[in-house]
This record gives structure tokens, C-alpha cells and sequence, in this order.
């Protein structure tokens, strides 16, 4: 991985080791080459994604939507999904962008979901994708350590930025949604789902394009003054690690039971759980916690595929449902529980989909 990444300031990094032995991924995909170039930007993974679905009775011709999330657009304006199309080529369609982390992949779900069921379409294209490893480059961080050298202070990156270079990949996903099932094998269908932010209750923990102050707020990158965005490497991906293990698990899962049992849903209905986990690391603690809170969910109920594909932020559940669906595991009227944290500022998002 720091063969394709690069060293910081030509140094291993001190954390990598640690990182890597508690997240649990086995293996990963960066759309780079060995030389660290980029082979596909967000984009075009997004949009080959798409063409997966196309087959004998949906065409490009067909959709009538296309939403996209993700954490890592290739660039401020246009927006994401604009550049989607435009990638695709197809004819004039709606289309629409969600931003933010791990939870954008389900906004653009929801966003088909609720189209397809108020009646305004019957063929809409829901995607999540993530293109983060051009933003762990070494080569982005070179003027920070370089002014950090020239104040005779030691180049080491914070571990909030140095972090999330051993965490993430890259991918797309992407799922069809119609009025019908498929009459090809099987399909899911959407019971319900639920989107929930915690941001008028907690600080920033995920953060790019801005700093963080001890008072725990943000100071965005247009309050910089030029030199300091480079100096200080603003527009790099950062967590607060702290953060993120005092409150990822217990904030959501709570909310995950109080929904479950206004919903009259016992975990012993549920026949897949499929969480987005960033790291092995959480996984006990996961269900430690749904134990604590009255859902138990042994661990054969618990279906993911992180150790083989690695955290792919708002791609990480469309990847988790098309390996399952490919799966022998499945067949009708089974019952799969999504369960998708985002630390950005704790957002949650939970749906329940029925094997059809």
C-alpha cells in the first residue's frame, strides 16, 4: 500500500501497522496505477457501475432518475451525478447529487426509493461510490511536511490524516429501482427506511476542506489564507479517532433499537444484517451493544464483506447487497436489516428490505 501511496516526507508511516491490524482488511482496490496515477476517477467508476445494470429490458434509454452519493466528488462544480451522466452519454434524465460520507450512498437510495413510491418513476437508478486513495497520496502532504521542516519541527502527519490512509478504497455501486420485481431471479424489496442526523447533538469526528478548532468547531477553508492551505493540508481527509470510538456504536445502535421496537420488529425476525462497519475493530462492539440494547444479533446473522473489499465509504452497502444477492443464501420472503453509520457528524441510516 505505501509503495502506491508513498512515504510522507520519505519515512514508513508510525501508525500504519497499528491501523492495519485492527481494521481487519485483507485486501483492497485503488483505481491507481504502481506509480500512484490515477486509472479512473470517481466518475467513471460510478458510471461503469451504472452499466452493470444494463441489460435486455433496461437500457440507458430507460432511467428515468439517476442519483448519486458519495464522499470524494472529482470536483466542486459540476456536481457529481452531472458528471455521472455526462460519463454515461445517455439522453436527458433527472438527476441528482447527495454529499457528505458513508450515509450518501442511501440518500441517493432513499431519493429513488421515494420517487419510484410516490409513482413519479418506475425505472430509477440509485448509485454510492468513492475514489479516496488519490487523496492519501504522499505527494499531497509534501508541503506540509516541508514547512514543517523549515520550523525545525519533526515532519510526522497526525494521525487524524494519517489515519484514513490505511482505511479506505476505492468502488461503485449502483441498483435499479422499479415498481416491480425483476422477472429474472430474485429481488429486494423496500419495507421502509429511515435517515437519522445527530449534528444538533455532537461536534465534527470526519472532516476535509477544513480544520478543527479546540473548541471543537470547524474553520472552513475559505477563512485560510492561500499559503495555509497547502502548509496545513486543509483539503485532506481527517478524523477525530477519539471521537469516533466513544460514540459511533452507542449513538446509533439506541437509535436502532427505539425504531425496531416503535416498528413492533423483533431481531429474531431479521435474517441478514448487513452493517457498515469502517473496521473489525467495531464489530464486538457492535454487537456487544445490540445485546446491551435488547437486538441481539449473533454473528451468523452478520453479513460483510469488508476484509475482502476494504471500507468503500457510501459505495461499502451496494457492494454488501450484490454479493448477497450473488450469494446461495438467499431465497423469498427472508429478511435483511441495512444498518449504515456515518461519523461525519453521526448520521444513521437503517432500512428493511424483504428477499422477493
Amino acid at each position: 500500500m505505501e509503495n502506491i501511496l508513498g512515504m510522507i516526507d520519505g519515512k514508513p508511516s508510525r501508525g500504519r501497522r497499528i491501523v492495519l491490524r485492527n481494521n481487519g482488511i485483507k485486501t483492497r482496490y485503488y483505481a491507481l496505477d504502481k506509480n500512484g496515477k490515477i486509472t479512473h476517477n470517481n466518475a467513471q467508476l460510478t458510471a461503469e457501475a451504472v452499466k452493470g445494470l444494463f441489460r435486455k429490458g433496461f437500457t440507458s434509454a430507460d432511467m428515468q432518475i439517476l442519483a448519486c452519493g458519495t464522499t470524494s466528488p472529482d470536483q466542486l462544480l459540476p456536481s457529481h451525478g452531472s458528471m455521472v451522466h455526462g460519463e454515461l452519454g445517455n439522453a436527458e434524465t433527472e438527476v441528482v447529487s447527495f454529499s457528505g460520507a458513508c450515509c450518501a450512498g442511501m440518500h441517493s437510495l432513499k431519493y429513488a426509493y421515494m420517487a419510484v413510491r410516490a409513482g413519479m418513476s418506475n425505472k430509477a437508478v440509485c448509485t454510492g461510490s468513492e475514489q479516496t486513495s488519490s487523496w492519501m497520496l504522499a505527494r499531497n502532504f509534501e508541503e506540509e511536511t516541508r514547512s514543517h521542516r523549515e520550523l525545525d519541527e519533526l515532519p510526522v502527519l497526525a494521525f487524524e490524516k494519517d489515519f484514513l490512509r490505511w482505511m479506505l478504497s476505492d468502488g461503485a455501486g449502483a441498483a435499479l429501482l422499479q415498481d416491480a420485481p425483476s422477472p429474472d431471479g430474485l429481488s429486494f424489496k423496500i419495507e421502509w427506511m429511515e435517515l437519522f442526523s445527530f449534528a444538533g447533538e455532537y461536534k465534527t469526528c470526519m472532516y476535509a476542506g477544513a480544520d478543527k478548532l479546540e473548541s471543537g468547531n470547524l474553520k472552513g477553508w475559505r477563512e485560510y489564507e492561500e499559503h495555509e492551505l497547502l502548509e496545513k493540508s486543509i483539503f485532506s481527509l481527517k478524523q477525530d479517532v477519539k471521537m469516533l470510538d466513544k460514540y459511533i456504536i452507542p449513538v446509533g445502535v439506541k437509535k436502532l433499537a427505539e425504531y425496531m421496537k416503535a416498528k413492533g420488529i423483533a431481531s429474531s425476525e431479521i435474517d441478514f444484517v448487513l452493517p457498515h462497519i469502517s473496521s473489525e475493530f467495531f464489530r464486538k462492539k457492535m454487537m456487544d451493544e445490540m445485546d446491551a440494547c435488547g437486538i441481539p444479533f449473533p454473528e451468523e446473522k452478520w453479513f460483510t464483506n469488508l476484509s475482502k473489499v476494504g471500507n468503500i465509504g457510501a459505495a461499502s452497502i451496494f457492494l454488501m447487497m450484490e454479493e448477497l444477492h450473488h450469494s446461495d443464501k438467499l431465497k423469498k420472503g427472508q429478511k435483511i436489516l441495512l444498518l449504515v453509520p456515518e461519523s461525519a457528524r453521526f448520521s444513521y441510516a437503517i432500512a428493511l428490505l424483504t428477499v422477493v
